[in-house]
């Protein structure tokens, strides 16, 4: 029989907010176990939780941002649940009542746009963390995250395969930078994703038993873990036996999905209206001061890339991949700069030295009027290309003008026909088998010959100047 699968991801999204959603804890990531508490978010009886503003703008904004609509009345919730890592015994959600609702994001996998539903966005605070690692007997509990302010966004059961569930996250993820209010980083749990996962005969619209997925903190892990989860129902039910509803652990080392403990439903969480806490009213003004806060995402900016500066999509996407390798982009070329060129340096020689560092472009010291500069001197013919790019790697790590650097290290490009052409005599007068060999067909001596005159010159010598010179020369 053949099946497909229905996929709805939950993706916990870490808010960027200096202090906690409930007190005014520190809620930077980092710091020594257990620093970053008060009475409020480690439970102490008595204490009274106190709303975070702006963490509820910043799911305003990103509600905005997704076509949601923004509840005017919404409220907080107690989910009863006991684990180590939850200091109150409860954690404060929302139920029935959620700040966003009925939004959607568009995705392409395979050159088609899909639209993704989304069913709600609401706010929470995150529990603690259990360090498991460096004792056999017992585990600790670092309670610095312990009440910092979570978004959760859930989608449609739209999704059908791994790399849709993939790209959905990317998506998402890429709009949340934008916006500025997560970082997105999936290593240290900033932005979390689990996948409810469930197979149907193709053609039934009824949906099977779901299982749940945790522990999936990179794009690859998103599509093994589906991948593999898929693969493990249809054998299931094949082979005559039955999904059981479930939560279910990735494990990365081992490659599969394994079982944690019987799912829960909403009413094993005792759901009831937090007592300490009043609803949140968000009126039009409210909602309309955020909205003009919204920045171009990288959709729009996307079709922009493409329409305005005439870039091939491939080029697009990966510039507007981040809203800072996008603003970087437009204001070298605002300098000056001509679009694909710039383009080309940045997908090229800029990112391969900010991956060998592991750095965001943000922490480079290489600015865009650097490389307009440095595009400069080579539309003057002040150095050639290939000097260029020493000349680029310097400035990555020196931050120094292109210029500067030029004149401090003798690189300027040698373009006197007198001075290259003894160059090209001393060439061709150590080649001569290279020269019978080239007059006989073998065009790719060419290149040798222009290697052997930049040797010479220490590559210094305009290329455009040796190759007119080497035709003449050669007669071709």
């Amino acid at each position: 029989m053949q099946y497909e699968a229905v996929i709805g991801l939950e993706i916990h999204a870490q808010l960027m907010t200096e202090s906690k959603m409930f007190c005014g804890c520190s809620a930077k990531f980092g710091s020594e176990p257990n620093t970053q508490t008060c009475p409020v978010c480690i439970g102490m009886p008595g204490v009274l939780p106190v709303m975070n503003r702006k963490a509820i703008e910043y799911v305003i904004k990103t509600g905005l941002a997704v076509n949601c609509d923004i509840a005017p009345h919404s409220r907080f919730a107690r989910k009863n649940y006991f684990y180590p890592d939850l200091p109150k015994g409860y954690q404060i959600s929302q139920y029935e009542l959620p700040i966003c609702e009925r939004g959607f994001v568009e995705i392409i996998v395979n050159s088609e746009k899909k639209k993704i539903g989304l069913t709600r966005i609401h706010l929470e605070e995150d529990a603690g963390k259990n360090i498991h690692e460096g004792a056999e007997d017992y585990s600790f509990v670092d309670l610095n995250r312990a009440g910092t302010p979570l978004m959760e966004i859930v989608s449609e059961p739209d999704i059908r395969t791994p790399q849709e569930a993939a790209e959905y996250v990317k998506k998402l993820r890429a709009i949340v930078r934008y916006l500025g209010v997560c970082d997105g980083n999936m290593e240290q749990g900033s932005l979390r994703c689990d996948a409810n996962v469930s197979v149907r005969p193709t053609g039934q619209k009824e949906f099977g038993t779901r299982t749940e997925i945790k522990n999936m903190n990179s794009f690859k892990y998103i599509e093994k873990a589906l991948e593999y989860e898929i693969k493990r129902q249809v054998k299931l039910l094949n082979d005559g036996g039955r999904i059981i509803q479930e939560t279910r652990l990735w494990n990365t080392n081992k490659g599969i999905t394994e079982s944690m403990r019987s799912k829960e439903k909403a009413h094993d969480y005792r759901y009831f209206p937090d007592p300490d806490l009043v609803p949140v009213e968000v009126n039009d003004k409210w909602i309309e001061e955020i909205r003009s806060q919204l920045v171009e995402l990288s959709d729009s900016i996307r079709q922009r890339f493409v329409s305005q500066y005439g870039l091939p999509v491939q080029d697009a996407d990966l510039l507007t991949s981040e809203r800072s390798i996008a603003e970087w982009f437009e204001e070298a070329v605002k300098l000056g700069g001509e679009p694909k060129t710039v383009s080309n340096w940045m997908m090229g020689e800029f990112m391969r030295l900010l991956n060998e560092e592991g750095k965001q472009i943000e922490e480079s010291s290489l600015k865009p009027e650097h490389i307009v500069g440095l595009l400069m001197l080579i539309d003057k013919n002040v150095i050639s290309g290939k000097i260029a790019k020493t000349v680029f790697e310097e400035m990555y790590k020196t931050g120094n003008a292109a210029d500067v650097i030029v004149k401090e290290k003798g690189l300027v490009q040698v373009s006197d026909e007198s001075e290259i052409e003894k160059a090209v005599d001393e060439v061709l007068a150590n080649s001569p088998d290279e020269i019978e060999r080239f007059k006989a067909g073998d065009a790719k001596l060419m290149g040798f010959f222009v290697g052997q005159i930049m040797k010479i010159t220490k590559g210094k010598a305009n290329p455009k100047v040796v190759n007119e010179l080497l035709r003449k020369k050669l007669i071709i």
